[in-house]
């Protein structure tokens, strides 16, 4: 009888009951140390809050969320990815903020059928060329840029200089801007990546005389940046940026120097639907601060992952299925109604902000209006994907 029971328990183990199933393996890849650091730490705690507000569970069955620095290095980044993939054995990736740790990973993530859901990077070459089944974006780096080109537009900005970094995002996004903005380039400048002195760029802003400046500098680059181009007189300069050198972070680092920066983005804290009230709410309880964009996609990521695996009754053994089930992106998004393109990225509104103080006291950005509505990348039609 005991044989019996035996083999029955071993039956039930097989075929994965709720009493026996194992946990969902997520692997994280945090920027918490490294140039990106400041962003990380926004990422985390979004991924922190969300992960909380799920009771640590995937669709209601237990989950195991696998968090590690690799100190923005891409080197690192896939060294990190294998270990996930052959000793931990992960269901799911997310987590790094640049474009390059994604890049650098892909590969062995897609190889091994490892869905990898962007909690930031969106790179052109995953929303063209390189498009796989198993990469999903939170947005494509280009359209944040594309939105701000439209509103330079507006705004009648006829000259302009523009600037980023000197690696894939930076292309990427300059690229984007210049692809809708209609007006004369005067300078494009790309600095080193993780530059804090910007004298030599700033120079040739002053001679260059345009009627504003956008920028891509992330984090700690951006922080300076604003600094050093207030304390060079040059404020008769307008500043336009995507939201990720513009967002929370960089307000509460640089203060009322932002005042008055115009920037765009597919999400702000100030949207009015419910998924995001609860978020903004929930965050500045635990964090005692407004979160950035980093910090929504990162709890957006997460939600997604919880209506997947519930989608699949916990059964994430199916890859194909498991696919299908994100595609659906059937939960409520902090950013609203937005649904994936054939290549994985979303189609969705981006947004006007300009940072401004509230009635609080509180430096921060304001929703001003909708830039482009249901916007898709502008690769799409690359993506062979079915």
């Amino acid at each position: 009888m005991l044989k019996i029971n035996g083999l029955l328990l071993g039956i039930l183990c097989a075929l994965g009951t709720n009493a026996v199933a194992a946990p969902i393996k997520v692997g994280i890849a945090l920027d918490i140390s490294g140039p990106f650091s400041a962003l990380g730490e926004e990422a985390r705690a979004g991924f922190e809050l969300a992960i909380e507000t799920l009771g640590g569970k995937l669709g209601g069955q237990e989950a195991e969320f696998i968090q590690t620095d690799y100190a923005g290095n891409p080197q690192q980044a896939s060294q990190l990815v294998n270990r996930f993939i052959k000793q931990d054995k992960i269901d799911f990736f997310t987590g790094p903020i640049p474009s390059n740790a994604a890049l650098a990973v892909g590969q062995a993530l897609f190889a091994a059928k490892v869905p990898f859901i962007s909690s930031n990077p969106g790179p052109s070459q995953y929303a063209g060329v390189q498009c796989n089944p198993y990469f999903f974006g939170v947005y494509q780096n280009d359209t944040y840029d594309e939105a701000a080109g439209v509103v330079a537009n507006e705004s009648g900005y006829k000259k302009m200089v523009i600037i980023a970094p000197n690696y894939p995002a930076g292309k990427d996004h300059l690229g984007g801007f210049k692809r809708t903005y209609t007006g004369e380039v005067k300078e494009e400048i790309y600095t080193r990546v993780g530059q804090l002195d910007y004298a030599a760029e700033l120079a040739q802003i002053r001679a260059a005389e345009p009627d504003a400046v956008f920028f891509f500098l992330p984090g700690a680059m951006g922080i300076n940046f604003i600094k050093q181009f207030k304390a060079a007189g040059l404020d008769k300069i307008q500043l336009v940026a995507p939201g990720f050198s513009a967002d929370q972070d960089v307000i509460n680092a640089v203060g009322e120097a932002m005042v008055g920066l115009q920037n765009t983005a597919h999400w702000t804290h100030d949207l009015d639907n419910v998924a995001n009230k609860k978020f903004v709410a929930d965050y500045r309880k635990k964090f005692n601060r407004y979160p950035a964009v980093y910090a929504a996609q990162a709890y957006d990521v997460i939600m997604s992952l919880d209506a997947a695996v519930r989608e699949l009754n916990g059964d994430v053994s199916n890859k194909e299925a498991v696919i299908t089930a994100l595609r659906k992106a059937d939960f409520d998004s902090v950013r609203g109604p937005f649904t994936f393109g054939v290549n994985h990225y979303p189609i969705q509104d981006y947004y006007l902000r300009v940072v401004e103080k509230n009635a609080d006291g509180d430096i921060t950005n304001k929703l001003v209006k909708t830039v482009m509505q249901k916007h898709q990348d502008a690769y799409v039609n690359d993506c062979k994907m079915p």
